[in-house]
């Protein structure tokens, strides 16, 4: 078999695979936001003659579920790439995007926000989601100041550990602060660390687009040097990987779209950790296909997560954050017993 058939074969697997994920994210955009508490006549909410404000339909479709399913899809396939770099780059199959400390230093960020009682808009931002942000950067730097490069290799385990101490430490202070706060903050405070989806707009989903595309494009662009990186490091660098600065890339990037979809949404559990061990059992490790993989089977899943989280006790909403913790516990505890 020639090169040219392999290249072939390899290019109708790559596009084949993606393309089955790709369907079942549109069948998944599709049907969830038809789904709710309240039924909607499709037929009317498509209709536009009297316009969204007039037509309950249209206002419950496009005003009130379809942002938060774009911020969810966002929000899931963001996690779900970010964990599967994570566990490339340290080799370990329990590494997720909390590894950095990055959900706990953009929740310690947000609750100081709401402790303060900030309330200021910029650039299209509310202060709460720019603090989280500036606390998952600051969380992220405060990790690479702990750890130094050793013989042109970023010690993973070095890693690992700095960011289980920065996770600690800022989970400290948001217990702190939230228990110095009166009753109207505490509740904003639970009610934020539960993750949700439920208030958001178009605007919200545009504003952190560009870098998720910066981050994401980052991380397409290494995938190649992340799969020499994952075999190990010395072999990486034997064939002209430098190590360190693909590291450090792929870790501020993974930290990067973290931070922006959890100042938005809060800190969503799990995902980062469900997702790429299901997609690497399907259609294995190469992080050229298992990055754009995750990130579509990672909005699917989140999608299908907010749609439970938000009919299954309706009228009542159950946070996200709550429903992919309960999956996730179980996940987490099986993966345990089997690499032990």
């Amino acid at each position: 078999m020639n090169s040219i058939t392999l290249q072939l074969m390899n290019r109708k697997r790559y596009l084949g695979t993606l393309s089955i994920f790709f369907v079942f994210l549109v069948i998944t955009l599709i049907v969830a936001p038809l789904i709710g508490p309240t039924s909607i006549d499709i037929s009317k909410a498509l209709s536009f003659e009297n316009g969204i404000a007039n037509n309950i339909d249209a206002s419950i479709l496009f005003v009130a579920r379809l942002p938060r399913i774009l911020l969810a899809a966002l929000t899931g396939g963001s996690l779900a790439v970010a964990g599967s770099v994570l566990q490339a780059l340290m080799r370990n199959d329990l590494a997720a995007p909390i590894t950095l400390g990055v959900s706990s230093g953009a929740s310690f960020g947000a609750v100081l926000a709401i402790s303060l009682g900030l309330s200021f808009t910029a650039l299209g931002f509310s202060s709460i989601p720019i603090f989280a942000f500036l606390g998952a950067l600051g969380a992220m730097f405060l990790v690479f100041g702990i750890v130094r490069s050793r013989n042109g290799e970023l010690p993973t385990s070095m890693v690992l550990l700095a960011g289980v101490t920065v996770n600690f430490f800022f989970a400290a202070m948001v217990m702190f602060i939230h228990y110095l706060s009166d009753l109207t903050q505490s509740f904003r405070i639970v009610r934020w660390l539960m993750g949700g989806l439920d208030i958001t707009d178009y605007q919200t989903v545009l504003s952190i687009c560009p870098l998720l595309i910066l981050g994401l494009g980052v991380l397409m662009y290494l995938a190649r040097d992340l799969n020499l990186i994952s075999t190990g490091a010395h072999s990486a660098m034997s064939r002209g990987v430098n190590v360190v600065q693909v590291q450090r890339m792929a870790m501020v990037s993974a930290a990067l779209i973290t931070g922006a979809v959890v100042a938005t949404s809060g800190p969503i559990g799990f995902i980062g950790l469900i997702v790429p061990h299901i997609v690497r059992l399907l259609i294995g490790p190469d992080q050229r296909l298992l990055i754009p993989a995750s990130l579509m089977f990672g909005a699917t899943f989140l999608i299908i997560c907010d749609t439970v989280a938000r009919t299954i006790l309706a009228p009542t909403e159950i946070p996200v954050g709550v429903i992919t913790a309960m999956l996730g516990g179980p996940f987490f505890i099986w993966l345990l017993r089997h690499q032990r």
